[in-house]
């Protein structure tokens, strides 16, 4: 059977960025229907998918971006493109990626003079036919796991209860901050491996969830009934509830061993729930791991991409968490894509059909 379309998937150029737009097993049934997928020579290797598993799956592999691009009509990419590779993608072709418009104000325009059709894997709107796509989940559950790990090879003591010849060693004392999907996740990493987990959200609906996972859900009557936005993320607290909600944090961070935080909304700035003098409470070597770091931070004396020890405290600011597990967050991502592609693409051909409520939120740029 003649393809229709040509799918091309380049090989990620953002340093740090392992992933991978489209795994061997998805792009394989891209291609069982009909379609070309083309990808550049090394582009799953960091996730540890080769060349050849790509060959096995009927794509073909190239060696360099002007042969991946020739004729391509769609682009897969994870990272919003540099402005180098804007000016390689074809001229009318549908860039499918991690593009925030709010941050990436100069990329979006340089694609719209390109007349590069821009669908924002970060835009998947939050509602049930959506669920598939909704790749802020799918790597916000990487994240949150990723979290657990980071945090217990920093800390100087086990996260289990261990009954030695040596004696009794208690559990760490976890503390989450946030009960979204990373959170959720964090949750329930920590607690297989033995630590005793609290955990705290503004939202109502999230109290059953976190207690559905074995950790304590902290300070119950500081939340309100209609924290919650539509798109499923807290709405911003007032001055009287940030105070409140704040005595009741500094109390758990004082007593953990370890504290996640994942409080954030996206194209917004992460609200400062732990102060340097929360910091300066704490036990000397505890461990924060701020998963917010990317939009700020949650804690106050976060640095992106950075390690700072304060008062005996370690404060980790991980960015890309996601992409520090390539292997299984690639294969999510892929299936996000997967499921976006299925709504975009017809008997072949790629349909953009700005009356469906999916397309129109991921729409970001065209001709």
């Amino acid at each position: 059977m003649t393809s229709t379309l040509t799918i091309a998937v380049p090989a990620e150029t953002v340093p740090g960025e392992d992933r991978v737009a489209l795994v061997p097993d998805v792009a394989g049934r891209f291609v069982k229907q009909g379609l070309a997928v083309r990808v550049q020579s090394g582009a799953g290797a960091a996730a540890h998918f080769r060349d050849e598993a790509y060959v096995a799956a009927a794509c073909t592999v190239v060696a360099d971006a002007a042969s991946l691009y020739a004729d391509a009509g769609l682009v897969c990419k994870v990272q919003c493109p540099t402005a180098a590779e804007v000016a390689q993608l074809p001229a009318g072709c549908t860039l499918v990626t991690q593009l925030q418009p709010a941050r990436d104000g100069d990329i979006v325009r340089a694609l719209q003079a390109r007349g590069v059709h821009v669908l924002s894997m970060t835009l998947v709107p939050r509602i049930t036919r959506a669920q598939s796509m909704d790749v802020l989940s799918s790597q916000a559950t990487v994240a949150g796991y990723k979290a657990v790990l980071i945090g217990a090879e920093a800390m100087g003591r086990f996260l289990p209860m261990l009954v030695t010849a040596a004696g009794t060693l208690p559990p760490a004392m976890t503390f989450v901050l946030g009960a979204g999907v990373a959170g959720l996740q964090a949750i329930a990493t920590a607690r297989r491996l033995g630590s005793n987990v609290r955990a705290f959200d503004v939202r109502p609906e999230t109290k059953e969830q976190v207690e559905s996972l074995g950790a304590v859900f902290v300070a119950a009557e500081m939340i309100a009934k209609d924290a919650t936005t539509a798109g499923g993320y807290a709405r911003e607290t007032t001055d009287e509830e940030r105070q409140r909600q704040s005595a009741a944090i500094a109390k758990q961070v004082a007593e953990s061993d370890l504290v996640i935080t994942t409080a954030s909304s996206p194209g917004k700035k992460a609200p400062v729930l732990i102060t340097r003098a929360m910091v300066e409470q704490m036990k000397a070597g505890a461990v924060i791991v701020d998963l917010a770091a990317d939009g700020g931070g949650n804690c106050e004396l976060t640095r992106a991409g950075e390690t700072v020890v304060h008062h005996g405290v370690t404060v980790i600011g991980p960015v890309n968490v996601a992409a520090r597990m390539p292997t299984h967050a690639s294969q999510m991502y892929a299936k996000n894509v997967q499921a976006v592609l299925a709504l975009l693409v017809k008997d072949g051909a790629l349909v953009l059909n700005r009356e469906d409520e999916i397309v129109k939120a991921m729409l970001v740029t065209e001709e």
